[in-house]
């Protein structure tokens, strides 16, 4: 008998939630590395990526489920603001607004001012800790309206506009690509 069990999708090890599996890969705390694990993981034929705050992001949060069964990985977070130098006009704006007066958000008018994980994908829960609790890294203001959340995994990024009440999602990196292909043309 083993002290390492998947259930649902999360790996427990000795009863603490250590990981996740996605698409293959075993996403695994680094502090449960060790060779016992490091066995469990290749005779499941999956491959390890030991990264470092998977316990805690686990642990604080619990794992997220949908329906009650089907374990959701927490995903990484950016919080994008507007530059400085951009017009004041623009800024702590509600979405309808901005939209009606200066078309969809901008990323090139935006900078990036924390990347990381943080404990929850909840977007109540994510302004609520950049207005109170403001993570090691966040060099920007409290989280405002015009600022820009993106949520982002392997498979790619979901970015919502903190609205007047409440998030917008928005087609952020879309508008930036078109754009690129413009200036391509």
């Amino acid at each position: 008998m083993t002290g390492i069990e998947l259930k649902n999708g999360c790996i427990f090890y000795y009863g603490n939630p250590s990981g996740y599996v996605e698409d293959g890969i075993a996403i695994v705390d680094s502090m449960f590395q060790n060779d016992e694990f490091s066995q469990w993981i290749s005779n499941r034929k999956l491959t390890a990526k030991w990264t470092e705050g998977v316990f805690e992001r686990l642990s604080k949060e619990g794992v997220l489920l949908i329906n009650n069964e089907r374990p959701v990985p927490l995903k990484d977070c950016r919080i994008w603001q507007l530059r400085a130098d951009i017009s004041p006009e623009c800024k702590f704006i509600g979405y309808e607004e901005l939209k009606e007066s200066f078309g969809e958000p901008d990323k090139n008018n935006y900078e990036l001012v924390y990347e990381g994980e943080i404990e929850t994908n909840d977007l109540e829960s994510i302004y609520s800790k950049f207005n109170l609790n403001h993570p090691r890294g966040f060099t920007g203001h409290s989280l405002s309206m015009s600022d820009v959340v993106e949520l982002y995994d392997d498979n790619g990024s979901e970015f919502y506009y903190v609205d007047r009440f409440g998030f917008k999602e928005i087609d952020f990196e879309q508008q930036n690509q078109i754009q690129d292909m413009d200036m391509s043309i």
